[in-house]
């Protein structure tokens, strides 16, 4: 007979949180991969984040599979079915599970009754028992032990099974001898769960048409793409988590897309540099050559990059830059999340440095951003940074497809022609003839004997001469800050958006935390609490953004960092009151949830002279 499973137990239909609790190195990543794409494949949308060490096997690791129908894009925060495989993190998993949820666990070995909850229901399948009857390899036992759980919890949440399968043949195409055993490892789980619990229990997986022609991939292997698609040809960069995959993506776009049909030659060059400093060296090198480079890293590399950068800004040099943030400061939380590279980035070298900052909001924009940073940093002859995370970067994100005009060109910005300098056209390299700070350069080799120039990191005139007349200098630097202002025109505006109610009240906010914010939106709105939006997609601010905080008589600032970066950002650069912009931080490592939006909003409203958060309406 069926067990029954007794107690109040939560009953959600394609509204649930599953999160699985392994240890890193025993081959769980697939297998929990596995068991989010096939409730994609059931037509449910879901949302999934990857908490893993940054060792190679032994430690802790976390995958939350979150079902949502409503299409949320964000963690919601909390557990309702909780996959416990790691006896080191027992104890903090069982405690994270919601009241009358589910814990799932390996039951072969007893465990005595204090290591559960009253309040949940527990769920126990002797994995390892079945697979030491079914398997003498030690590694098989292991691995098919991950695909035993997914068929078990198919059975369990009433999940199509014909769509699992699938998806095995799918994922071990090429690999045939391994489809089958895959197979039955799948049902020896599922069988056993309809044979022993009355399935499905109170959270099931119904089939929907919730995902669309949405796609589900990672925000680096999307920036890749975009970089094929914006022109690049040159990349040169050196290993560091978060940012490899960005690197080891373009170089399998290249090989699909930058390679000539007819002769097989390879158009691109893919440099693994000796370091980080060598990476943006040989970046800055190709593009004053004319070609369009770029280099991916994190905030360590971040940091020894900064003379390089100095350079590359003074002498005015295209470059695009990937800042996939991780946790600081040093070596910090290498595979955890931030937003802690913000000031970093934005005065980037010695001096008075200010550079281009784009924040994509999830693949999508990672994949355009991407393609436009080339653009602006020919337009604007600067480096330009893409600022992803790590959650961008390496987790998979239900996303809309990406789209493309093939109408579009390369915008190589003021590039002076031969026929230009032939007929006798004043050039100045640093010479601004149109008032927005951008002089006109020239292409090595442009012309045999006008249009050359020495390029130095140190002080010159309009013409590249050497000089440290202080009035040659503070013009070079006035023309330096008219650029940065016309760049407050080319980069991507903010997006505004109004509450369903007049309020007084404002939040700004930017990059992967966007995932989070409309749920969290509705949430304070079912409380009173009515907020205008706008999210920051670059710096130079707009204009809007100012006007935005002037118009609002408090304004919370959320980012996902210890010192709010952001906030001292918008304090230095608009000159606005701080005490009108409160900060909500996040950064403890793991994602942003709507949870701790809303909670950490709603916690600082009676501080606020916002009571209510309303405007009379005349």
């Amino acid at each position: 007979m069926p067990q029954s499973l007794s107690g109040q137990t939560l009953a959600r239909t394609n509204d649930f949180v599953v999160k699985f609790a392994n240890v890193n190195g025993s081959g769980s990543a697939s297998a929990n991969l596995l068991f989010a794409r096939s409730i994609l494949r059931m037509g449910v949308p879901v949302v999934t984040r990857n908490i893993f060490p940054s060792n190679i096997q032994g430690l802790p690791t976390w995958y939350e599979v979150r079902v949502t129908e409503k299409g949320w894009r964000g963690a919601r925060g909390g557990v309702d079915l909780m996959v416990a495989m790691n006896p080191q993190t027992w104890d903090k998993d069982v405690k994270s599970i919601e009241p009358g949820g589910y814990l799932f666990y390996d039951s072969t070995k007893p465990m005595p009754p204090s290591k559960f909850r009253d309040d949940i229901t527990v769920i126990g399948v002797p994995l390892t028992g079945m697979c030491n009857a079914a398997y003498t390899d030690a590694r098989q036992r292991q691995l098919f032990k991950n695909i035993i759980y997914v068929g078990a919890l198919a059975a369990l949440l009433d999940m199509d099974a014909d769509a699992i399968e699938r998806l095995i043949g799918e994922q071990f195409k090429g690999k045939d001898k391994l489809i089958r055993p895959n197979i039955e490892a799948l049902h020896m789980g599922r069988d056993y769960a309809l044979e022993n619990f009355a399935c499905p229990i109170g959270l099931k997986v119904r089939k929907s048409d919730g995902v669309g022609d949405r796609i589900f991939v990672d925000g680096n292997n999307a920036a890749a793409l975009g970089c094929v698609y914006g022109g690049a040809t040159v990349a040169a960069w050196y290993p560091i988590t978060p940012s490899s995959s960005l690197a080891e993506a373009f170089q399998r776009h290249c090989a699909r897309y930058r390679n000539e049909p007819e002769t097989g030659k390879r158009r691109h060059a893919i440099i693994q540099a000796e370091d980080e400093l060598a990476s943006i060296g040989i970046v800055i090198g190709a593009a004053w050559n004319g070609a369009r480079a770029f280099t991916t890293t994190s905030g360590p590399g971040i940091s020894l990059m900064q003379e390089f950068l100095g350079l590359a800004y003074f002498a005015e040099i295209p470059a695009v830059l990937f800042d996939v943030q991780r946790g600081g400061p040093s070596t910090g939380m290498p595979t955890r999340t931030q937003q802690s590279d913000l000031l970093a980035c934005a005065y980037a070298s010695h001096g008075d440095t200010k550079h281009v900052l784009l924040l994509p909001e999830d693949p999508r924009e990672a994949f355009e951003m991407a393609a436009d940073a080339f653009d602006l940093a020919d337009r604007l002859q600067t480096p330009i940074f893409v600022m992803l995370d790590l959650d961008i970067g390496m987790n998979e994100w239900l996303c809309r497809p990406f789209a493309w005009d093939d109408r579009r060109r390369m915008d190589r910005g003021k590039v002076m022609t031969a026929a230009e300098l032939e007929a006798g056209r004043d050039f100045g390299r640093y010479l601004d003839v149109d008032g927005d700070g951008i002089p006109y350069r020239t292409y090595p080799g442009t012309h045999p004997t006008r249009g050359s120039y020495f390029t130095r990191g140190t002080t010159r005139d309009r013409y590249a001469r050497y000089s440290e007349e202080g009035p040659v200098y503070v013009d070079n630097m006035e023309r330096l800050a008219r650029k940065f202002e016309t760049a407050k025109r080319l980069v991507p505006a903010p997006v505004e958006r109004m509450a369903a109610e007049p309020t007084n009240a404002g939040l700004l906010y930017f990059g992967s935390t966007g995932a989070a914010m409309d749920e969290a939106l509705e949430t304070l709105a079912e409380r009173g609490i009515h907020l205008d939006t706008l999210r920051l997609r670059a710096f130079p601010f707009a204009d809007a953004v100012d006007d935005f905080v002037r118009r609002h008589e408090v304004v919370f600032v959320v980012e996902q960092n210890a010192n709010a970066q952001m906030r001292t950002l918008l304090v230095t650069e608009c000159g606005i009151d701080p005490a009108r912009l409160i900060s909500i931080r996040h950064y403890d490592g793991t994602p942003i949830t709507a949870r701790f939006i809303a909670g950490a909003v709603a916690a600082a409203i009676p501080g606020t002279n916002v009571v209510p958060l309303r405007k009379a309406v005349p």
